[in-house]
């Protein structure tokens, strides 16, 4: 089996030049989300969320971007799961935007506000029956006896609803991540990589390059 250390790729797929980007970085990211989507890439709105809780332990997992708003980045969750307690006890987060097959990164680290209900609610009612279902059966994070336990749950609730309104549980619903940094990665060759940086500060976002 090839060892780890031998995988090796050279990033040729073009440069990042200062002069090409947009001075608000939102609509720099929503410029290279359109061409993520059109280059074919499976899934382009999958993004790492990492959290922090009051005990200091980062974790991070793979949710589903669902928005771009002026505010920053929506994403759907349980309330109840980790990263939702964790962003109760820490309002801070990051995200990672890995678009690997055309060679780009983008990098995203802010405050964390929840949604007001009636936006989650409009999303909510936007879900498939069987997901609005679905964010009724799971205890997210929470430890179960079993795969029986979501199958028990996921009738009894198709039962309880019967084909009719399933309305949004109090216990789930959206996050904003309004950004303060957003960083721009491209793969160049010999790994000298490009790098801009935006930082929030007073006067507005502020543009830097980074070393690789």
């Amino acid at each position: 089996m090839k060892k780890l250390s031998d995988f090796r790729e050279e990033y040729t797929r073009g440069a990042l030049e200062e002069s090409a980007m947009l001075p608000d970085p939102v609509r720099q990211f929503e410029k290279w989300l359109h061409e993520a989507i059109e280059s074919g890439i499976a899934e382009p709105n999958a993004m790492v969320l990492a959290s922090v809780g009051g005990g200091g332990m980062p974790s991070a997992r793979v949710v589903l971007l669902k928005e771009v708003t002026r505010r920053g980045f929506v994403f759907f969750t349980n309330y109840g799961s980790r990263k939702g307690r964790e962003l109760g006890e820490n309002p801070h987060a990051a995200l990672v935007f890995d678009w690997h097959e055309i060679a780009r990164q983008v990098r995203v680290e802010g405050t964390v506000e929840k949604l007001p209900a009636d936006e989650s609610d409009a999303y909510f009612r936007s879900r498939p029956e069987s997901s609005r279902l679905g964010a009724w059966v799971s205890a997210q994070s929470r430890v179960i006896e079993g795969r029986e336990t979501l199958d028990a749950a996921l009738s009894e609730y198709a039962v309880r609803f019967g084909g009719g309104d399933i309305p949004r549980p109090d216990y789930w619903g959206g996050y904003v991540v309004c950004p303060s940094v957003m960083e721009f990665w491209q793969g160049r060759t010999n790994r000298l990589h490009d790098r801009i940086v935006y930082s929030l500060d007073s006067q507005g976002w502020a543009m830097q390059r980074l070393a690789p």
